[in-house]
């Protein structure tokens, strides 16, 4: 497990500052969380979360799918997002990271970052894990209070996950940017004729602004369109690897198309970044600035 800042993470029972010490992560409390064999570390205590993670035909089917390289354009808009006039960060959070794709894109452009990814999947943070050999995959609900110190994150993504906003407000240090990506109407028009999709609403990123408003400002966004050509087995990936999957007909249907006919397929987001006014001191290895109510 890597060197970890030290008041980075902060224990789920007390809430004392976490520390990597070999392959697990202790507080001064005596809790202690073994790493995985496949490289997580799950924090999760008690009842654990009543929500569902990703299972493991979603998670291969993503994997096939986003390597692929059809989600390369988002990833290179996400990263592009997080550093358009900003510093380096120093720590950047992916909740609900799925595989670490994305973070992986922002970790790859930002040696030395802090990676850290949180999911309820175990079986997908054994992905982001492999992906991020340099961060820690943390499996957290993200509807709970994040197992991270105050004003500590400089970057945090939000692809198509779940949006705590209070406590996204919290972990953000001043100046540090959100990026959420959500889809568009529109988005995977093509695949009907695979199975089912899911209704998207037209105001979702309207809805992103308003949640955070009064606590950060949006200071970007950006929609993003593309067509895709992809052959039969992808098309099965890209609905099944979602939450459309869950829905029944998921599983595909056998039409006229064929299965040697590529489908064209449409690909429609919003990038956002959401900023936390104020200005961060803080460079690589220097410590969190309190989140006091004096940003800046």
């Amino acid at each position: 497990m890597p060197a970890l800042p030290q008041h980075l993470l902060t224990c789920p029972v007390c809430a004392l500052a976490l520390q990597d010490v070999g392959r697990a992560l202790a507080c001064e409390g005596g809790h202690r969380f073994d790493a995985a064999r496949q490289g997580y570390v799950n924090l999760l205590t008690g009842r654990g979360s009543p929500f569902e993670g990703d299972t493991a035909g979603m998670v291969e089917a993503r994997e096939a799918f986003l390597g692929s390289g059809h989600y390369a354009p988002l990833r290179e808009a996400v990263v592009a997002a997080a550093l358009r006039d900003a510093q380096a960060p120093a720590v950047a959070l992916d909740a609900g990271a799925g595989t670490g794709y994305y973070l992986e894109g922002l970790a790859a452009a930002v040696p030395g970052v802090v990676a850290v990814a949180l999911d309820i999947s175990k079986v997908a943070l054994r992905r982001a894990a492999r992906r991020l050999p340099g961060g820690v995959s943390i499996v957290w609900d993200v509807w709970r209070t994040l197992p991270v110190a105050d004003a500590s994150v400089d970057v945090l993504l939000n692809v198509f996950a779940p949006r705590n906003a209070g406590e996204f407000v919290r972990v953000l240090a001043p100046g540090g940017r959100l990026v959420v990506v959500t889809p568009r109407p529109g988005h995977l028009a093509g695949l009907e004729e695979v199975g089912p999709l899911l209704s998207v609403p037209p105001q979702k990123a309207d809805d992103v602004r308003a949640a955070f408003d009064g606590a950060l400002v949006e200071t970007g966004r950006e929609d993003l369109d593309y067509t895709m050509s992809l052959p039969w087995d992808l098309a099965r990936s890209a609905l099944v690897m979602g939450p459309a999957a869950r829905h029944p007909g998921a599983e595909g249907t056998t039409t006229a198309t064929g299965p040697n006919t590529p489908l064209e397929v449409t690909a429609r987001f919003t990038v956002q970044v959401l900023t936390r006014p104020g200005r961060s001191p803080r460079g690589p290895g220097r410590p969190p600035v309190p989140a006091d109510g004096t940003d800046g």
